[in-house]
């Protein structure tokens, strides 16, 4: 079935032709590139033709590599494809600018504010859950009740962003970074970008003690600070990375759980299996599929193919480096007592999530509330029935529907 559906023309494999089948499971269609060899020519759910780099170690490397660029003007125009972005940010920029970047969010963005959220986070979870088994017929939505709304308070509060209409940005952001047309992704991050120019201002009339007001103040030993596009910039990256990655990683989670009926009982049986558990989900189904775009500032050799220069569009699969069996021993299995380290779901290389600890602690805190709160908590419907992300970017279900 596979093989059928790999069959290449004019070089390039369609992906976007397998529509929900390979949104739904995407990992025996990577795999079966994997052994053909490392690096293909495929069409994208989103349209445009690109590079897909897979294989764990050919994944790494390529993500490390210097002559791929984030910065889009170093895209081919051939491309057709524009910046989904509301200003300058980490994920565009390449050394010196990005180290310039990192290091002056670093600074305020700090293991110590992350663990200081920690009391705040269980209170939000809290809250959630209260609301969610005061639900008729003991069912919800579980991206409704807590996948979404968790992570997205917790980014809010953190920048400091209380009143945002977060059902208006969770419409723009899921837009920006799926699958729709380039016209809607375009006007959504203008929407994104008109709210943020106003959020941006306001703090630097009105500076609280958040962290967007932290990175207003903030400036490095030689008087370098953000100017308002980057913080601009940075404020995208913070509330859309801050927010969309954590909602899948919490629904992946738990859906990997309630299919895995004996993990759940290891789970359930020992909580000091929190830590490994959450580095499995984000190694068996994580939230990021494939990087975010690179594109070639000169001929590029990957395992043993070599990309032209010019602006060629090279992808990163994640989620096929991190079920390599070359890496992680019978991938496909769900072993939360594995040792997932290395795995790749936050990226490598310079570019690593820097939100990663926060995504880690509210995955920590979360399940094991939701688990010790909901006992008797199941799947509410057929596996085959859930409606999967489209696009390369983001995996996960857009409902996850549960009963306890």
């Amino acid at each position: 079935m596979v093989s059928t559906l790999l069959e290449e023309r004019d070089g390039v494999v369609d992906l976007a032709a397998m529509g929900a089948a390979f949104a739904r499971d995407p990992y025996p269609v990577y795999a079966a590139l994997r052994e053909r060899g490392p690096v293909h020519r495929v069409r994208m759910p989103e349209g445009p033709v690109c590079w897909l780099v897979v294989g764990y170690d050919e994944v790494r490397t390529t993500l490390n590599d210097p002559r791929l660029s984030k910065r889009w003007d170093n895209r081919s125009p051939g491309l057709g494809i524009e910046m989904v972005a509301a200003g300058p940010h980490m994920l565009g920029s390449d050394q010196p600018d990005h180290t310039r970047l990192r290091k002056l969010v670093a600074k305020e963005f700090t293991p110590r504010r992350v663990e200081a959220m920690a009391p705040r986070v269980q209170e939000m979870t809290d809250e959630l859950l209260d609301a969610m088994l005061a639900s008729p017929g003991r069912r919800a939505d579980l991206v409704d009740a807590l996948s979404f709304p968790l992570p997205m308070g917790v980014i809010c509060e953190l920048l400091g962003v209380p009143d945002l209409d977060r059902e208006a940005f969770r419409v723009w952001t899921s837009t920006a970074v799926g699958s729709a047309p380039p016209a809607e992704k375009a006007a959504s991050a203008r929407e994104v970008a008109a709210y943020l120019t106003r959020l941006v201002a306001a703090k630097q009339a009105r500076p609280g003690e958040d962290l967007l007001s932290a990175l207003i103040r903030t400036t490095a030993e030689d008087g370098d600070r953000l100017s308002s596009e980057e913080l601009i910039g940075m404020a995208w990256i913070l509330l859309v990375a801050g927010h969309e990655t954590t909602v899948n990683l919490l629904t992946n989670g738990v859906f990997a759980l309630l299919t895995h009926p004996e993990q759940l009982a290891a789970l359930r049986a020992d909580a000091g299996l929190y830590e490994s558990a959450v580095e499995e989900m984000l190694r068996y189904d994580g939230p990021v599929e494939t990087s975010t775009y690179r594109f070639t500032t000169e001929p590029v050799e990957i395992g043993g193919t070599v990309v032209p220069g010019g602006g060629e569009l090279v992808l990163v699969a994640l989620a096929d480096a991190d079920r390599d069996p070359a890496r992680f021993p019978e991938p496909g299995g769900f072993d939360i007592r594995r040792d997932a380290r290395g795995h790749v779901a936050f990226g490598h290389g310079i570019h690593y999530c820097l939100g990663a600890p926060l995504a880690r602690l509210e995955a920590r805190i979360a399940l094991r509330s939701l688990l010790e709160r909901c006992p008797d908590l199941a799947l509410d419907c057929h596996p085959d029935a859930l409606t999967w992300r489209e696009g390369l970017l983001m995996r996960g279900p857009l409902r996850l529907p549960v009963r306890f």
